[in-house]
């Protein structure tokens, strides 16, 4: 799919969690002290995820959260992967002030990220700043040093709203990130002229729709595909509110944009189609820590999504969208189950029906329908 140069095949997920309890397993680690709650140390959710699924032999490879997504890489080939990066990338000792989870990786394991070839993390979201500003000029300065670009975060605001670019034969990607506090972002990381943070989207108001839209018109080209990473809305429940919708309608009718991408629930949310361009209101998350941890069971947040979106790069029309359902076991990534896939494709389908779309199984993937 991804080698036919006249469409533009992308791979993007949800939220990446490679902090935290999958850092400790990693080959080199942060001093695992948290300062959460309950847990107080980072390797409590590796002997949480032992305990319900088996022991993970330590330490493991920079390949091994990927598991099986990487075999699907290999076979669609997209040209490019783009993830929400929910950890801080650094050795910073200090975590943020009332901060009550906090995700924190060495440097040494941007390692793998780079292992999954992935070109660019969007960071406008709850976690970034969980180790402070030191915490985030550090992740910026390891994630450009690996050759991964970034969106959504910056040393001050105009770097913070500077998308990231991604030359390709067919014409640019342009990824703009932006956090809401309806999210779990605090007003306080917001980046201003003077201070590092994350591009804040302080509301869904007309103002600041004519703010993105005037930006857009600056930079965008002919054949541009411009997505739109938002970090919006509650980590639990399948209700998109009207005033998301009617956002990324506006972003998609008056700004340009060609694909919203949401974030931030942890598991995903329906599907639309809108003037031809996709909109996900939640992607779920992709790789997390969770696994030992009880609660909220009936959403399956240990099932993930691969999102293949193929594009016209002239217009940035949907061609297609397929899906691949993983499951995270011993905090890597496998093929979910038969009983899994049909599962994710009943949830999926009921939650796109009010919005005009259908998710139908094809073979072991997902496919919309519209």
């Amino acid at each position: 799919m991804g080698d036919d140069t006249s469409l533009l095949t992308l791979f993007l997920c949800g939220d990446a969690m490679t902090g935290r309890g999958l850092d400790q397993v990693l080959p080199v680690s942060v001093d695992p002290q948290l300062y959460e709650a309950y847990v107080h140390d980072a390797r409590d959710y590796v002997r949480l995820a032992e305990r319900k699924n088996g022991e993970i032999s330590k330490p493991v490879a920079y390949t091994y959260p990927w598991g099986d997504a990487l075999e699907v890489w290999d076979q669609v080939k997209p040209q490019a992967r783009i993830i929400n990066l929910e950890t801080s990338i650094t050795t910073h000792p200090q975590p943020w002030p009332g901060k009550q989870v906090q995700y924190r990786m060495h440097p040494a394991n941007v390692a793998v990220l780079t292992a999954a070839s992935i070109n660019i993390a969007t960071l406008a979201n709850n976690h970034t700043l969980d180790w402070g500003r030191p915490g985030l000029a550090e992740t910026l300065q390891v994630l450009h040093q690996a050759g991964i670009s970034t969106a959504g975060a910056g040393c001050n605001l105009e770097e913070a709203q500077q998308p990231a670019v991604l030359p390709l034969p067919q014409g640019r990607v342009i990824v703009l990130a932006y956090g809401s506090p309806g999210s779990g972002v605090f007003a306080e990381w917001a980046a201003n002229p003077a201070k590092p943070g994350i591009n804040f989207l302080s509301d869904l108001s007309q103002s600041t729709l004519q703010s993105i839209t005037t930006y857009l018109k600056s930079i965008k080209k002919p054949g541009d595909v411009v997505i739109f990473s938002v970090h919006w809305g509650g980590n639990w429940g399948y209700d998109v509110p009207a005033a998301h919708r009617e956002f990324a309608h506006r972003l998609i009718e008056e700004a340009g944009v060609d694909v919203v991408f949401g974030n931030s629930s942890h598991h995903p949310l329906g599907l639309e189609i809108y003037l031809g361009k996709l909109i996900v209101y939640g992607a779920g998350d992709f790789i997390n820590d969770y696994e030992g941890i009880a609660g909220h069971e009936p959403f399956r947040s240990d099932l993930s999504l691969m999102y293949f979106p193929v594009l016209e790069p002239a217009t940035g029309r949907l061609v297609s969208l397929r899906m691949v359902p993983l499951q995270i076991r011993q905090f890597r990534l496998q093929y979910a189950s038969e009983e899994d896939t049909a599962w994710l494709a009943q949830v999926l389908h009921r939650e796109s029906i009010p919005y005009g779309t259908a998710v139908k199984r094809q073979g072991n993937d997902l496919v919309l329908e519209f």
